[in-house]
């Protein structure tokens, strides 16, 4: 399938289906620790890139064949940023037609700024923006976003947005070492995340392959300082479930959840033999990075697989 993949284990969320509105990498941020590498189209501009019709369809046909029992929660989610897709409305009233399971919006939270965004994804049960940054120096510094966008209007965006939504909010904080994470910068961060009034706030760390070099995990005890201090839950310890394809075949399968989701060694085995067999097990391995616009990489002593656009030979 082209948008819908998964079910992919969510420490937050439970088993969440997936869907992407937008193209691999179409995002206006280019974040240091971004886990599907550097931004290749940054824009700020919102598109229809695909048709609703197009979106729903795939997701109908995987609920048809799986049922609601196979997922706990439906996320909208790009290989970048899923708001610059429009008519994000139009998927959320399609997808409240083909189940009763709570909607989910995983946003950097850049474009809450613009009232019709706003608008658009009011509909959600549940929006879950990202704020790294206290400052415009500390956004260009982490975020790194395109063009004219400041830190000013993204915070007022997404402080707005909390004061109108009726679903739940959910922070994520992505903290990375000697960027965010001295004693200074969390108390400026708990300072902003105060005028948002989020129902959580969730701590995350890059326990996968980052974007640029350099970028690194936090000492435990400072990641623990900053979930008190910033009354938050830390991600890593929260339970996870198994991954979940709807493809028949196994390549396939992988590179539909590596695509939005790098997976270690470990997780390609256990998941290939759950769902497969030893012969697509060893396909793979002996095929990825051959073949397959996929790439191998280490992080913190633990092999990963993720998925990278090669330039067209002409």
């Amino acid at each position: 399938m082209k948008h819908v993949y998964g079910v992919v284990p969510s420490r937050r969320l439970g088993r969440s289906l997936g869907i992407c509105p937008i193209p691999f990498k179409t995002c206006n941020y280019s974040c240091i620790y971004c886990q599907l590498g550097k931004t290749t189209r940054m824009t700020n501009s919102r598109y229809t890139f695909y048709s609703p019709e197009e979106i729903l369809n795939e997701a109908e046909n995987f609920i048809k064949k799986y049922g609601e029992k196979s997922f706990d929660v439906v996320t909208i989610v790009g290989e970048g940023e899923p708001t610059l897709y429009t008519p994000l409305d139009k998927i959320v009233e399609g997808i409240r037609k083909l189940t009763h399971k709570p909607l989910v919006l995983i946003t950097n939270g850049s474009l809450l700024y613009n009232t019709s965004v706003r608008k658009e994804v009011s509909g959600f049960d549940i929006v879950m923006p990202t704020l790294d940054a206290w400052d415009e120096a500390s956004f260009r510094k982490i975020n790194r976003p395109f063009g004219k966008l400041s830190y000013k209007e993204v915070l007022k965006g997404i402080v707005d947005f909390s004061r109108e939504f009726n679903g739940e909010i959910w922070l994520e904080v992505m903290l990375v070492k000697d960027y965010n994470d001295s004693i200074e910068a969390l108390n400026f961060l708990k300072e902003r995340i105060e005028t948002i009034s989020p129902e959580r706030v969730y701590i995350n760390v890059p326990v996968r392959p980052p974007a640029e070099k350099g970028v690194e995990i936090p000492e435990k005890s400072r990641i623990d300082y900053a979930r008190k201090l910033l009354g938050a839950t830390s991600i890593e310890n929260l339970p996870v479930s198994n991954f979940l394809s709807s493809e028949s075949d196994a390549i396939k399968a992988v590179i539909e959840i590596i695509k939005r989701h790098p997976m270690s060694k470990d997780d390609i085995k256990e998941f290939l033999l759950s769902e497969f067999n030893e012969q697509a097990l060893e396909k793979f391995f002996s095929l990825a990075s051959e073949k397959y616009n996929i790439e191998k990489c280490s992080y913190h002593g633990k092999v990963f697989y993720r998925y990278i656009q090669r330039r067209e030979k002409r």
